[in-house]
């Protein structure tokens, strides 16, 4: 088979870095932008993301995969719409934080098996075409949901995609199953991070000094509050049921924690902050 023609619909930072991935690896014979925004599109062109730009109407006879890489909320009315119009052999994917929302729209499409759910675990806080990194995702993980509902030869060329194209590696899950995951190492670090950094913002209307301590360890926790706030909360509203039982576990943990100090129980609040390195484990595992 000659090299794909790819789609990418929404030129952000992870369809830009898609798109980056695959120019540099050759994968893709051709890479089309597809974004409403005039901006995103000029940016794309100008830093040699894709290719030309066109609509997915327009694209729907020159492409072999289309990439969906736009917000959450959108997905749900877009995919439907472009599964409809896919000739056979066409394959479309999803790169989305969360699955279960999909899922559910496309359970009873005739096409489901053109469409392969997926989700390239790799990121930073910025946006933007002007965000995308080369090498984004090499030696990340890349997770593939409920591969059974997707035709075989599907599954493989995004399989490829993925293992040749961007040098990920692959895991394998359902879509409700990624949603409780994601809901506890991803989204939970995000509306902590961006309830810390107002909490320090709330505090320095009257403390004008406080940022001059500030160092590399809170830089560090409060990174992933400059995410953007239109993307997040859409994904905090698509996977609220999974992360208001993290947010339940996470403040009983700091009550906890609250509780010892109130009560100096500091030898036994050093025991359980002992129990939270145990996390370095998980990590390089």
């Amino acid at each position: 088979m000659a090299s794909p023609k790819v789609g990418i619909i929404g030129i952000g930072l992870i369809g830009g870095s898609i798109a980056l991935g695959l120019r540099k690896s050759g994968w893709a014979s051709e890479i089309v932008g597809i974004d409403t925004n005039p901006e995103h599109q000029k940016k794309a062109l100008s830093l040699r993301l894709v290719d030309r730009i066109a609509t997915w109407q327009e694209a729907i006879d020159q492409v072999d995969v289309f990439v969906c890489a736009i917000p959450v909320d959108l997905l749900v009315a877009l995919i439907p719409s472009v599964l409809d119009a896919l000739k056979p052999g066409q394959v479309i994917i999803e790169v989305g934080s969360t699955k279960t929302p999909v899922f559910e729209a496309l359970q009873n499409h005739p096409k489901r098996a053109q469409f392969v759910s997926t989700h390239p675990m790799a990121g930073t806080e910025f946006s933007g075409p002007e965000a995308a990194v080369q090498g984004l995702f090499v030696g990340k993980r890349g997770v593939i949901c409920d591969k059974e509902l997707s035709d075989p030869a599907a599954v493989a060329l995004i399989e490829d995609l993925y293992r040749t194209g961007l040098e990920m590696n692959l895991i394998y899950m359902g879509s409700i199953e990624h949603d409780m995951h994601t809901a506890y190492i991803s989204h939970i670090s995000h509306i902590c991070s961006f309830a810390l950094a107002n909490t320090v913002l709330e505090k320095e209307k009257n403390e004008a000094r406080i940022f001059e301590l500030a160092s590399t360890g809170f830089e560090s926790t409060v990174r992933l509050a400059k995410s953007s706030p239109e993307t997040w909360s859409q994904i905090f509203h698509q996977n609220q049921e999974n992360l208001l039982d993290v947010l339940d576990e996470y403040i009983n943990t700091l009550l906890k924690y609250k509780g010892l100090m109130l009560s100096g129980s500091y030898e036994k609040l050093k025991e359980e902050l002992g129990k939270a390195n145990d996390i370095e484990r998980i990590l390089k595992g």
